[in-house]
């Protein structure tokens, strides 16, 4: 498979187009940004972390029945995906109040839902990804339909369904996370992107250190090493 022209680069990877049309290659960078990338880092090696967690993670939901954009790893920050048109629309799960969340709604920082929170946000930079619902989702056209923003909430709450007890096992709190969808050739929804600590956050179940890019973003610590702490748990047997 032969590495063609940079079609898209984003914060955290590069996409390439390759020799067959309905295949991308997806290069992961190393990156850090914060903030609608107002704060900027770069951290040697994460990239190549991400991509293993990722890969990991993608794997286990194919697994468990969750159609992704995955096909294989290349090397060790790059992944041969399928081709997708990603839909604007970030889906994002929570399972504990932090960050925006307890900001909005005055709910204290740390404090376990009642129920998993599935959220909306509109996937555009320029205005600060705002949180919409679902009829601000279909005055914008961001879905075909109302069954597709349903099956984007479901696809959410399974994914958590899965992940949360897994990272359980291996003493991690899954806090929350945000995943986004593409559609392909076909028409069928995939789980693109990735999913990795630039994404979730995760917080040792004893501790509650963080262990994701909030490090980054409060300055509390090095993200490589908390990076590559959650890659050794999900690696664990």
């Amino acid at each position: 498979m032969k590495k063609q022209e940079l079609i898209y680069e984003g914060k955290g990877k590069k996409l390439y187009a390759t020799d067959d049309k309905e295949l991308l290659i997806s290069e992961f960078k190393d990156d850090l940004t914060a903030f609608n990338a107002q704060k900027k880092g770069n951290e040697k090696g994460k990239g190549e972390l991400n991509c293993k967690i990722s890969t990991s993670l993608f794997d286990l939901l194919s697994k468990e029945g969750i159609k992704t954009h995955l096909v294989k790893t290349l090397d060790s920050n790059s992944q041969l995906v399928k081709k997708v048109k990603i839909l604007p629309i970030e889906v994002v799960v929570r399972n504990i109040a932090t960050g925006s969340l307890t900001k909005r709604l005055g709910i204290k920082d740390g404090t376990p839902l009642p129920f998993t929170l599935v959220e909306f946000y509109y996937k555009d930079d320029a205005l600060g990804d705002p949180l919409i619902n679902d009829e601000h989702a279909l005055i914008l056209n961001l879905a075909k339909n109302k069954a597709e923003l349903d099956e984007l909430r479901r696809l959410g709450g399974r994914i958590n369904d899965i992940l949360k007890p897994f990272f359980a096992q291996r003493e991690l709190k899954l806090v929350d996370f945000k995943v986004e969808f593409g559609v392909d050739k076909d028409g069928n929804i995939l789980l693109a992107d990735e999913i990795s600590p630039d994404s979730c956050r995760f917080w040792d179940a004893k501790t509650n250190e963080k262990l994701d890019k909030d490090r980054f973003r409060q300055g509390i610590g090095e993200v490589k090493v908390a990076y590559e702490e959650v890659l050794r748990r999900i690696l664990k047997a």
